[in-house]
């Protein structure tokens, strides 16, 4: 995404993911509004805190992608809420030899964010997105916005255009 992050905080000091993601969806004149609730990170209890179908957030996972026994490789999967990530899928597009979700500090530190606040936007160089195509029918996607007290309901094509994701079939329906 376009755009030179400005941070409220000292001078020196990175912006924080929320503080980036709201210059850039600037930036690229996105369609978005915020939305404040209690603190949260779970998928299906934020979503009913936002009052929207859990299909409608976007689950965003830091997955790790091991290539024989010296590459590794993380994807940025960002999926429906109600649906769970086929790891294998993921595994296969990259042709890995070993996949697994990314251990929790290694994420954190990827994404510039606590885990269960991940979002669709990959800040890390290191980070490849992969979005869903099931995802993205929808004309709204939600998600924590860097933070678990506020969220981000962002028009799905400005997601697109913005963010530019790889489209692979990488969820399956959840239990």
């Amino acid at each position: 995404m376009a755009g030179e992050p400005s941070s409220d905080g000292p001078p020196g000091q990175e912006p924080s993911a929320y503080e980036r993601l709201i210059c850039d969806l600037g930036v690229g004149r996105a369609r978005y509004r915020l939305i404040d609730h209690p603190p949260e990170g779970r998928t299906d209890v934020v979503s009913a805190l936002r009052g929207h179908d859990v299909a409608c957030a976007a689950k965003c996972l830091i997955v790790m992608v091991k290539i024989g026994k010296k590459q590794t490789r993380y994807v940025l999967a960002v999926l429906p809420g109600d649906a769970r990530l086929d790891l294998n899928a993921v595994k296969d597009l990259y042709g890995g030899t070993y996949v697994a979700f990314a251990a929790t500090d290694r994420a954190e530190q990827l994404a510039g964010s606590a885990v269960g606040t991940v979002l669709p936007f990959p800040y890390s160089p290191q980070l490849e997105l992969i979005a869903d195509p099931k995802l993205l029918s929808r004309p709204e996607l939600y998600f924590n916005a860097g933070r678990l007290d506020r969220s981000i309901a962002l028009d799905t094509n400005d997601y697109r255009r913005l963010a530019d994701p790889r489209i692979e079939r990488i969820a399956a329906l959840a239990p």
